[in-house]
């Protein structure tokens, strides 16, 4: 009895709220795909790219160096003398120590670098999303949602008219 009330209570609020509803214009943004797809996102990522390449490139060539000190090390172990054995350990020791601190350096400040290019792509596409809903007179468009129809998703328009700020800059 109880749910059979509950349910009628719950049909008629749909049904007393549904016209209210239709009156707003709703939209929705996936904001990761903006991220992804416009021209800004590509072009900060190959700028990123490009400036973090060399740091990059002496990062592989070190543990390229380590490893090859290690396989050395565990190879000819036996053969080597103590005292030449705990030098060459601490010499990779050191290099390893250097490698991980370079390492840990070059993700904080890739890390950085991405978070402000984001940043301003991010600003860029609500300037692009603010001027949509000003001008198709959107009373509401939100970037995260749990369900979405495709027939209110914005996203194809932000990425097309952050194109097209991009070509008019």
């Amino acid at each position: 009895m109880n749910t059979l009330r509950n349910l009628i209570i719950s049909l008629a609020t749909l049904l007393v709220a549904t016209p209210v509803l239709a009156e707003y214009k709703l939209g929705f943004v996936n904001a990761q795909r903006v991220v992804n797809e416009s021209p800004q996102a590509k072009k900060a990522k190959q700028k990123i790219e490009k400036e973090f390449e060399k740091r990059d490139q002496e990062l592989q060539r070190l543990s390229k160096q380590l490893q090859s000190m290690q396989e050395s090390l565990e190879k000819n172990a036996v053969t080597m003398a103590d005292s030449e054995r705990r030098a060459k350990e601490r010499e990779f020791n050191d290099l390893n120590r250097d490698f991980q601190r370079k390492q840990r350096d070059f993700r904080e400040e890739l890390n950085l670098r991405q978070n402000e290019e984001m940043a301003a792509i991010f600003e860029r596409a609500n300037k692009a999303i603010k001027q949509i809903a000003e001008a198709e007179k959107y009373d509401l468009i939100v970037q995260e949602a749990v369900f979405y129809s495709p027939r209110i998703d914005l996203t194809d328009k932000v990425i097309k008219a952050l194109g097209d700020g991009a070509a008019a800059k």
